[in-house]
């Protein structure tokens, strides 16, 4: 049996190997499995501002645009560096994930590290985003040339 913060190092496990399978050239998106890492309800913060959505058919909709998008700059995966978590209390924690992708150039290949905090909830019994927290995207592609 797995305590609280084994079930959430697996969680994260299967959201790279699953943002990882999305990612690949030619592969059909899951939406429904990204989907179901989120709560019915999250929120967003970067620097587009915050906002909030409902996880339906809509984002459903969205997330295959997503890949695409990843896939033109040129991403062929990622990988989970290093994650820090924090015990809110028993249903919530806070996630700090430092995450390394890899990109394909014109001139090469590159990795970019970037962070992102995940905070989950375990109402249901399975971890579930119900927020993160990103950092300037656009800003670290364009310093890559990615962008």
């Amino acid at each position: 049996m797995m305590n609280t913060e084994q079930k959430i190092r697996k969680f994260f496990d299967d959201y790279t190997r699953r943002f990882n399978n999305n990612l690949a050239a030619g592969a059909a998106v899951d939406a429904k499995a990204v989907r179901d890492s989120f709560a019915d309800y999250f929120v967003e913060s970067s620097s587009n501002g915050v906002q909030g959505s409902r996880n339906n058919l809509l984002f459903g909709f969205v997330i295959p645009r997503g890949f695409r998008h990843y896939r033109r700059l040129g991403a062929t995966g990622i990988t989970l560096a290093r994650l820090q978590l924090t015990r809110i209390d028993d249903h919530h924690y806070m996630a700090q994930a430092h995450w390394d992708a890899a990109y394909r150039r014109k001139n090469g290949t590159c990795s970019i590290g970037f962070d992102v905090v995940y905070f989950l909830t375990l109402h249901s019994g399975s971890p579930k985003i119900f927020s993160y927290i990103t950092a300037d995207e656009k800003k670290v592609l364009r310093a890559h040339g990615i962008v």
